[in-house]
This record gives structure tokens, sequence and C-alpha cells, in this order.
């Protein structure tokens, strides 16, 4: 199938043409079911996390208008993820890379939502948007895959052509940049 421009699929969503949703699983299906796979280790539970997905953006396009469709997607399915894996992981702790992942950020990271005030979660991050713009490309790859994607070390190592070891104490320098970036800023 011819790839069509988001702009082409955004209009046709607009429009309430249900082949806007066909199309959409047809170009990031893939893509989408990866990010959510990861987050919960599910195939199954992915797809059902890319079709609620799906109908989110049906229901909030009108009058949402995304600049980067891909990336609301994406950020759709994510969010659908987290939830079904906190839902099905409350009260639990370790296990997915999830977990392990916030782990990792765990000193950068409020204890509580209640910690911060809105304002103040925007200027975080706000900052850490700006410290990654400052990293090579590859480290901020590196780091997004990790700690938004939730990607395990060995797919990560396979994917940057790395050692697991290496990822793993190249993601640890990046967080310790980013701690004394933050504190610097005056956010810690």
């Amino acid at each position: 199938m011819i790839a069509i421009e988001d702009a082409q699929i955004l209009s046709m969503l607009r429009n309430r043409d249900e082949h806007a949703l066909e199309v959409t699983s047809e170009q990031y299906g893939a893509l989408c079911r990866k990010i959510a796979c990861d987050i919960l280790g599910n195939e199954q539970d992915a797809e059902e996390c890319l079709n609620d997905a799906l109908l989110q953006i049906w229901n909030s396009i009108p009058p949402a208008e995304p600049e980067n469709y891909c990336a609301y997607l994406m950020k759709a399915v994510r969010n659908h993820a987290l939830n079904r894996y906190k839902a099905g992981h409350s009260g639990k702790r370790g296990g997915g890379q999830q977990a392990a992942a916030l782990d990792e950020l765990s000193e950068l990271l409020p204890a509580s939502d209640n910690v911060l005030s809105e304002l103040e979660k925007r200027e975080l991050l706000a900052a850490i948007t700006r410290f990654l713009q400052k990293l090579p490309q590859k480290q901020r790859s590196l780091f997004v895959r990790r700690y938004w994607g939730f990607t395990s070390f060995d797919e990560l190592a396979e994917a940057f052509g790395m050692r697991e070891n290496n990822v793993q104490v190249t993601l640890s320098r990046i967080r310790k940049k980013l701690l004394a970036y933050l504190k610097e800023e005056g956010l810690l």
C-alpha cells in the first residue's frame, strides 16, 4: 500500500472517514504494537491498546488538531499500555521493563504526584527536553527508547550495535548528567 501523508489522515478524520483508522493501523500499527508490547510483554494486550488508541483518536479528532499525528498516536498507545500495566500490576513491584526503567530514574522523579504542582511538572519536563536536545542523537535515542518506550537493555544493545553492559553504562552516565543538570537548574 502507498503511504498516505499524516495531513491526509487528519483530514479524513475531520471528515469522519473511517478509512483513516484503517490507514493509521496499516502505517503505524507495527510501531504502536511494539511500543505497547514493550510495556506489557503481551502481543494480545498490545493489540487491544492499539484498538483503544484508535477509538480515542476517532473520538478526539476533531476537535483535537495534533501537529504531529504519529507522535499523538504513539502517546495514546503508550498511555493505554501504561494504564493497562498499572491495572494488571497494582500492588506488585518488579518484573517488566516499566518498573525497571522507572526504578533507574527514581532519583530524578518525585515520590508522589502531589509533590509537584502542575507548573513545576511542566518546568521539569521542559528542562529534561532541553537536556535531551543537547545530547548527541544516539544518546538521546537510547534514553528516549529506554525511558519513554521501556525497551529492554538487550533490545537496545541489538538496535544500537552495542554490548548490553555498554548500554547500561551509557544510560547510567546520562542519568548522572541529567541529575546534575536538574540540580543546576534548581529543579531538584
